[in-house]
């Protein structure tokens, strides 16, 4: 698409401003948004199922037609732009990777739909993807915060537990409102998975990670690491495999986030397989979590604990996965609940507003109805990020 000639710029008296990451001209109205020729959808909304007509004018969305519209597509399925909830952008498997591929990363995420991310954990500093208008919104936690040799070499901010609240408080700082904990991974002393980090300290790092005006979450893999860091308050549980039916209904109560990335959990096998000769017992362990894996997530949705997509990327994870995350959900709780898991109902979660009347347009659209096939979300007909169409797989 053309953007708006530099005349019409000047006419609009120095209001906004002009901008090019790929040698085309842009007019930008603040909050990232590219203001393009007004589009036109016809469709249905979801999650409401009304069928309706959208524009898109100014980068925002309307209901109210313009006087002229380019028309995209007819018969849709909109969706509000999907959710990541849980991956890595600036993260490779040996720790920190340059701004190339971190953008890269971005740019895959984004054409699989996902237009906001909930960046759990990176050493990157990826606060310059927020001058991008051509990359998803991301939500930064700073970096993980992990016992010393206890995690990924080079992922992590490595600490004693003496020194853990203030790195809470360096990573509150660093990050867009979270922080990351590792609250448990192998210790080879006892050959299985054990807590990073005492239980009172846990308590006193979450609450200076409140008074910092950030809320936390935590890797959890066991079943004591999940437990103690609910006890003490914590905001959101990752991956959560240990859940039991206490955890479960204390985190239904206070509505403590749950991200599963159960997509990724099918890792766990191959986990458990490199480490069965040397650490027998931690073996057994990750198999009997990845077995009742299903049953635990279940349980957890029946309980009403809010649960949201988030697929790991990162790391070893590869990036662009969200469809996957959501076909995986559908087998917990089905469609409208993995759909929303992955969109409108994260949004609200993490604070971002969905397909409402002057409100950003980030969408996806489909040609058929996802609620019906849930692999539908693997292919968007269209993806538009701040009013500009930045998929269409028609051309």
């Amino acid at each position: 698409m053309s953007g708006v000639p530099i005349h019409s710029h000047e006419l609009l008296g120095g209001l906004f401003h002009t901008h090019s990451h790929d040698g085309t001209t842009h007019t930008h109205a603040g909050d990232g948004i590219v203001i393009d020729e007004p589009l036109h959808l016809h469709g249905t909304l979801l999650p409401s199922g009304e069928v309706t007509d959208l524009w898109v004018v100014d980068g925002r969305v309307t209901f109210s037609k313009p006087s002229s519209a380019r028309t995209l597509g007819r018969d849709l399925w909109i969706m509000p732009g999907l959710v990541d909830a849980h991956c890595h952008v600036g993260l490779g498997p040996r720790g920190e990777v340059d701004a190339e591929t971190a953008e890269t990363q971005a740019l895959t995420d984004r054409d699989a739909g996902a237009l906001l991310l909930r960046d759990a954990g990176s050493p990157a500093d990826t606060r310059w993807i927020a001058d991008r208008d051509d990359l998803p919104e991301v939500i930064r936690a700073g970096r993980h915060i992990a016992r010393t040799a206890r995690y990924l070499r080079n992922f992590a901010d490595e600490v004693e537990p003496e020194d853990l609240v203030e790195a809470v408080r360096t990573q509150a700082r660093r990050g867009d409102g979270w922080v990351k904990l590792v609250g448990d991974w192998i210790d080879r002393d006892t050959g299985d998975l054990s807590p990073s980090w005492p239980a009172e300290v846990m308590g006193e790092a979450i609450d200076a990670a409140h008074a910092e005006g950030a809320k936390v979450t935590a890797h959890c893999f066991g079943e004591q690491s999940v437990a103690e860091l609910v006890a003490a308050g914590i905001d959101g549980i990752e991956h959560g495999t240990g859940l039991d039916d206490a955890t479960i209904a204390v985190m239904a109560e206070r509505q403590v986030a749950l991200v599963p990335t159960l997509d990724n959990l099918e890792i766990f096998p191959g986990i458990a397989d490199q480490a069965a000769e040397k650490f027998p017992t931690y073996a057994a362990h990750m198999r009997d979590l990845y077995g009742r894996r299903h049953e635990t997530f279940a349980h957890a949705y029946e309980a009403g604990v809010p649960i949201y997509a988030g697929t790991d990327a990162g790391g070893v994870g590869a990036h662009g996965r969200i469809g996957d995350e959501v076909v995986a959900l559908g087998q917990i709780g089905g469609a409208d609940f993995a759909l929303g898991a992955a969109s409108w109902r994260a949004r609200d979660w993490l604070g971002r507003p969905c397909l409402a009347e002057g409100e950003r347009a980030d969408l996806v659209a489909y040609t058929s109805d996802p609620r019906q096939n849930l692999a539908v979300v693997k292919h968007p007909r269209y993806v538009v990020l701040r009013g500009r169409v930045v998929v269409d797989t028609a051309s």
